[in-house]
């Protein structure tokens, strides 16, 4: 489908498609919608494969799906590539590469898969087996994030390690230099052979940047305590559009209005 569609709906998931207590409700119906219309969903998100296969599960979705901040696509329909293409580089490199820059900034940087269960699901809210999903990671390493003067001296190190180090609302990830969302949506319409696509993009933090400057519409939506303010700071000079309701509320509306402005139906 995303061969010869339009428009692509390519979404952030924490945060935007739904709230941190992981509630996919308020967007399924507009879901719904949009697959009645041939508009494919594209999940794009720094959760991994395997929690993601679980959420395409439960919406119904067989659409490409972006994982890992970027570092990798994946999706049955991926037929010439057998089902993926990876951006990324693997997670014993990363993790590597984030010791090295612990000690050249003299500081320990922690790594999520280091947290205890305890640890992360008071960092997360995830437990049991969803611990064990979040964990399975190899193109990524999400870290805890570190004290903001550190900021500066940890970019410095990344342009050494050709990695770059992208914020959320959580925690931090570092990436290889050829992998981020934005990235993997160009890698995406590039396999497609659809270059003339209009993305729909929408997302709610930094992390989401490089996924917001690649679309052709952008959707910023706010927590329930308001937009991230460094998000809409790094899109002052790009237009967008602010969500009204946070979360799914928010991306349902803004949604709603697009399938109605653009006249997809």
């Amino acid at each position: 489908m995303i061969d010869n569609s339009s428009f692509w709906v390519v979404s952030d998931v924490d945060g935007t498609l739904m709230d941190h207590s992981y509630d996919l409700t308020p967007a399924k119906e507009t879901i719904k919608n949009l697959q009645k219309l041939s508009i494919p969903v594209i999940l794009c998100t720094s959760k991994t494969a395997a929690e993601v296969k679980v959420i395409r599960d439960d919406l119904n979705l067989k659409d490409p799906y972006i994982v890992e901040n970027g570092a990798a696509i994946y999706g049955e329909s991926l037929k010439k590539v057998n089902g993926q293409i990876i951006l990324g580089k693997k997670y014993e490199i990363l993790e590597e590469i984030l010791n090295i820059i612990s000690k050249e900034i003299d500081y320990k940087l922690i790594p999520l898969n280091n947290l205890t269960d305890k640890e992360a699901t008071k960092l997360t809210g995830l437990k049991g087996n969803s611990l064990n999903l979040m964990r399975d990671r190899h193109w990524s390493m999400p870290f805890l994030n570190p004290p903001s003067f550190l900021e500066d001296r940890i970019k410095n190190c990344c342009k050494k390690f050709k990695v770059e180090i992208f914020k959320g609302n959580r925690m931090s990830h570092l990436l290889s230099k050829d992998s981020n969302k934005g990235k993997a949506i160009n890698a995406l319409k590039k396999y497609s052979c659809n270059q003339n696509i209009k993305i729909i993009g929408l997302g709610d933090s930094p992390n989401d940047l490089p996924l917001l400057l690649n679309s052709d519409i952008r959707i910023v939506i706010p927590s329930m305590n308001g937009p991230n303010l460094s998000l809409l700071d790094q899109l002052k000079d790009f237009d967008f559009t602010l969500a009204s309701e946070p979360n799914g509320y928010g991306w349902k509306i803004e949604i709603n209005k697009l399938i109605n402005k653009l006249e997809l139906v």
